[in-house]
């Protein structure tokens, strides 16, 4: 890869919400976007998620080869469509989260990959921050400050993911480098579609509440919110992270209602989280811009509406890919690792000093 200039990267995101992996190009410096390319997502089916899923909470050994095998795979499967790139970024399913104790773990081998494709692949992203203090997520944020340039926003605008773990990253466009202090606040606001999904799956056997419309129906147990805004997580100060199961109460609080009651008090929550998180930021930004697959859900998205006092809008109305913007995060950060710039700093993830995570795997021809 060329040591200046813009490359043709390519990034790949297998989310909380254990759907399927996301692929797409980024044309970058690992600073500028200049422009977006080509994007693919390959579904995980559903012997496939159940396999992820049970994988859940573990850490590395070799008991999970076959799941480590299973995610190499399906990545493989994704990224070989693509035709002539520079690089890929390989972020892996994460697994087992707990940067109190120092340790992540998003399964998958970037070497293997590396050498299915021929190609140089960046990956383990988290792990060099959690050793030094950070919360090693969420990491989109320099990339979210990157395309707050490229829409050339001149005032405070906040990204909001609603994936499995919603997280939100507020910035000052008016900074030069994402790394400057005041120029990023970043954190997790709670879970979002990951227990919604969880329990479409159980009780309606689908994968998640499509288009809102099981939460329509139902009304919100307002006791239920009330109790799990009383959260410990809420009232720590960012950054902050969260691991998929981290609210597993809220769950449990639901089995008695209905299954409207149940999804509706469940959206509800995920709202709320998001609502109680803005209290976080610096400054009111200007707008609220929805990524991930919980912007493609009416209910969810009118209730964070009816609860900020700001526009929300899927980005999609300022001509980004919701689907895509985690995969290009990874295409985005990969040339950054690659030339030694900063992927976190303190005010994304909490590190003591701006750090350039990841691994370089080259293959071996």
């Amino acid at each position: 890869m060329k040591k200046t200039g813009f490359v043709t990267a390519l990034g790949a995101m297998s989310g909380t919400s254990l759907d399927g992996v996301d692929a797409a190009v980024v044309v970058t410096d690992g600073i500028t976007i200049r422009s977006f390319g080509d994007t693919a997502y390959r579904a995980y089916s559903v012997e496939e998620a159940a396999i992820l899923k049970a994988a859940l909470g573990q850490w590395p050994s070799d008991d999970l080869a076959d799941v480590a095998e299973l995610i190499e795979t399906v990545h493989a499967q994704v990224l070989s469509d693509f035709g002539d790139v520079d690089l890929v970024g390989f972020h892996g399913q994460t697994l087992a989260h707990d940067p109190d104790n120092r340790r992540t773990h998003q399964c998958g081998d970037g070497q293997v990959l590396a050498d299915v494709l021929g190609q140089t692949v960046i990956w383990d992203f988290r792990s060099a921050d959690v050793d030094l203090g950070g919360q090693g997520a969420p990491l989109a944020p320099f990339y979210h400050f990157a395309l707050a340039k490229y829409l050339k926003a001149d005032a405070p605008v906040a990204f909001l993911n609603l994936g499995g773990v919603g997280n939100l990253t507020w910035i000052d466009p008016t900074h030069e480098k994402p790394e400057t202090e005041g120029a990023l606040l970043a954190f997790d606001t709670g879970p979002t579609n990951a227990p919604i999904n969880d329990l479409m799956l159980a009780r309606r056997g689908v994968p998640y509440d499509a288009d809102g419309a099981l939460a329509a129906e139902g009304s919100v147990d307002e006791a239920i919110i009330e109790t799990f805004l009383n959260h410990a997580f809420f009232y720590r100060m960012p950054p902050k992270s969260l691991d998929r199961d981290d609210f597993v109460d809220l769950a449990r609080s639901v089995e008695k209602l209905s299954d409207a009651d149940a999804a509706a008090t469940l959206t509800a929550a995920a709202a709320m989280s998001v609502v109680k998180a803005m209290e976080h930021c610096p400054s009111q930004p200007t707008r609220l811009l929805v990524t991930g697959g919980g912007r493609k859900n009416p209910t969810l998205m009118a209730m964070l509406a009816a609860g900020l006092d700001m526009d929300v809008v899927a980005v999609e109305d300022v001509g980004l890919d919701g689907d895509m913007l985690e995969a290009q995060a990874f295409a985005y950060l990969a040339v950054r690792v690659a030339r030694g710039l900063p992927t976190s700093c303190r005010g994304t993830t909490g590190v003591r000093a701006a750090v350039s995570g990841g691994t370089i795997s080259r293959p071996n021809l």
